[in-house]
C-alpha cells in the first residue's frame, strides 16, 4: 500500500530541541526510507558533539555561516558552513557544529527516518568546541 502524501509548511511546523541542543523542525517523513528536517543555532551558538547510532544525515546549509567538526575511521576534519554547502553524515560519524557571527540554519534529511521514540539515538562524545547547551 502506498503512503499517503504528506505536506508541512515550515512555519507550521513544532520546534523541538534536537539531542545536540540545537533547535529542531522536523518536517515530512517517508516510513522506511528517510525524514526531512531543519536545524537552527542562534549566532555564537555551540551544539553538543554526538555520533547517532542507526542514522546518517545529509545537510544542506541554506543561511548564515559557522563551522562542523567530523570525525570517523581515524580521519578528522572542520569544514567552514554557509549558504549552499552540502555535506553528509556518515554512520557512526562523530560531529559538533557551531554557528559564527548570525544565526545558522540547515535543512536535512536523515537516511533511516529519525527514530522519534528513541532517547538514545544520539550519544554524546568528545568535541574540539565548548558547547552552549
Amino acid at each position: 500500500m502506498r503512503e499517503p502524501f504528506e505536506t508541512v509548511a515550515i512555519g507550521a511546523a513544532p520546534v523541538v530541541s534536537a539531542p545536540d541542543g540545537s533547535e529542531v523542525r522536523p518536517l515530512c517523513v517517508i516510513p522506511g526510507a528517510g525524514s526531512f528536517a531543519q536545524f537552527r543555532l542562534a549566532a555564537g551558538e555551540v551544539a553538543k558533539a554526538v555520533v547517532h547510532r542507526t542514522v546518517q544525515e545529509i545537510w544542506y546549509v541554506v543561511r548564515g555561516t559557522g563551522e562542523i567538526w567530523r570525525r570517523a575511521d581515524g580521519v578528522t576534519e572542520t569544514v567552514e558552513l554557509r549558504p549552499g554547502v552540502c555535506l553528509t553524515i556518515p554512520l557512526g560519524t562523530h560531529f559538533q557544529f557551531r554557528a559564527l557571527g548570525a544565526p545558522l540554519e540547515v535543512v536535512a534529511a536523515t537516511v533511516p527516518p529519525w527514530p522519534v521514540s528513541s532517547p538514545d539515538e544520539a550519544t554524546v562524545v568528545d568535541g574540539p568546541w565548548e558547547p552552549t547547551f
